[in-house]
């Protein structure tokens, strides 16, 4: 199932938004302060690539906590928004209700992405 899901997510869009997020943090990687949040632009993509059958697993201590909180004031805010919008259109029917979840643990990561691992 976990195939057919992660074929099914790449052609309705999945591709598309992982490509975006690789764009992203490719762009932010050309100056120096900008490649931590690279990095997590590039978690983005690989969670939007295969979300299903892959787990977030969040840590980190004060550091991490300090630059989550810098990043949802800058962009997490509204990057949450969309993947919530997203999964809540996609749970209002009952073959979408996978995907709407694939989002909602999307919207979590660009929440918090800094000290969590992909698995």
């Amino acid at each position: 199932m976990r195939l057919i899901g992660n074929i099914l997510w790449l052609v309705l869009g999945g591709l598309e938004i992982a490509i975006a997020w690789l764009v992203v943090g490719l762009v932010l990687c050309i100056t120096i302060v900008g490649i931590p949040l690279g990095v997590q632009a590039f978690k983005m993509a690989k969670l939007t690539l295969t979300p299903f059958g892959t787990h977030v697993v969040y840590g980190g201590g004060a550091g991490s906590l300090l630059l989550n909180i810098i990043w949802v004031v800058l962009v997490g805010l509204w990057m949450v928004l969309g993947y919530c919008v997203a999964g809540l259109l996609n749970c209002i029917t009952i073959i979408g209700v996978p995907f709407g979840i694939q989002s909602f643990k999307m919207a979590k990561l660009a929440l918090w992405p800094f000290g969590s691992q992909i698995v």
